[in-house]
Formats: structure tokens, C-alpha cells, sequence
């Protein structure tokens, strides 16, 4: 048994409890000790992040191995198209190799996300539009290079869900306890 904290993880915060240069960290948020982020989200990226107290879930949820699969809300620019969806879902080729199939489809733009400070780049003459992609290995800024690869950038990427867990309504900084998570499989 093992307890998970959820925390919605801000725009501009570091997925670490310490930083020399004086920036923001988990340790603005969180006051668990003995809580430490199981995987990791860029700091220019939003969204769920599970924190737990036990050494072994903590590494079943990050390790790739696990496969436990990572669904991301994505913004990007220009109108997607039903080939770039196609391409994301069969594998996209990176600088490191080809990624695992994913789950990709075109989605409205989430109802219950927050405003963004500071806001997107927005660009009068080009429109945006969302995703909704479930990945399940955690290469490094995966999203946002498969996105390019596709000829969409990400401008906005938010961490909904990871395994079984989602950030449903927490707000940006809020987190919520869950008591005696059975471990993984």
C-alpha cells in the first residue's frame, strides 16, 4: 500500500523541491515530506503530475517499462488534419528513433482547463487547435517533437491523466490525497 498525491502542476514550475536560481518549485505547493514526483513534466508544461511515498510505485509509474499509459490535452497551431492525427497514431519518427503508436484524436477545446499566465503565443493569422494524445514511453519533450514532426508546434500541452489516475477539477497548484493506492499490478 502507498499513498499518491495528484497535483495539478502549474505553468512555470519545476517537477523538483529545490532550485539554486530561486525558481518555482514543487516546494511552493507541497508539504508532504517523504513525497517525492514519480516521472516528470517540463516546466513549460501544465497538468497532472503523481507524487507518491513509496520507492515502488514510484517507479512503476515513471519507468517506461510499465507502459502505463500518459494522456496529454494539446494545443497547437494551425488546424490539425486528419493525416497528422493518422501519423501520430501509427508512430512518428524522432531524432532518437521511431515512437510506439499512439492514441490520437482531434478534440474541442477542454471545457474545464484554466487560463494560462502568461498566456499562449497567439498569432492573428493563424488559428490553433487541440488533441487529446495518449502516449505510453516518456522520451524527453516526447509531445511537443512528435507534434512538430507532424508540422503542428505545441503551444500549450496539459497532462490530463496518467494509468487510472486523472486531474478531473483541480485547479493549477491544488493537489488531493488518495490513501492506500494498491500497487500496480
Amino acid at each position: 500500500m502507498a499513498d499518491v498525491l495528484l497535483f495539478n502542476k502549474p505553468f512555470d514550475v519545476l517537477c523538483q523541491f529545490t532550485d539554486e536560481l530561486g525558481r518555482a518549485t514543487l516546494a511552493d505547493f507541497i508539504e508532504r515530506p517523504g513525497f517525492y514526483a514519480a516521472g516528470r513534466l517540463d516546466r513549460d508544461s501544465e497538468g497532472l503530475l503523481i507524487l507518491t511515498n513509496n520507492g515502488r510505485l514510484q517507479h512503476q509509474i515513471s519507468d517506461p517499462q510499465h507502459k502505463m499509459s500518459k494522456t496529454y490535452w494539446v494545443q497547437v497551431e494551425g488546424e490539425i488534419t486528419d493525416e497528422a492525427i493518422k501519423i501520430l497514431s501509427r508512430g512518428v519518427m524522432l531524432n532518437d528513433g521511431m515512437t510506439r503508436p499512439a492514441q490520437a484524436r482531434k478534440i474541442a477545446e477542454p471545457t474545464n482547463i484554466w487560463a494560462r499566465v502568461p498566456p499562449i503565443r497567439e498569432r492573428k493569422s493563424i488559428p490553433t487547435s487541440w488533441l487529446e494524445l495518449t502516449i505510453r514511453e516518456g522520451r524527453n519533450r516526447q509531445v511537443r517533437r512528435m507534434t512538430a514532426a507532424v508540422g503542428f508546434p505545441t503551444l500549450r500541452l496539459i497532462r490530463s491523466q496518467i494509468g487510472q489516475f486523472n486531474i478531473n477539477d483541480l485547479a493549477p497548484g491544488e493537489s488531493k490525497l488518495i490513501e492506500n493506492v494498491n500497487l500496480l499490478k
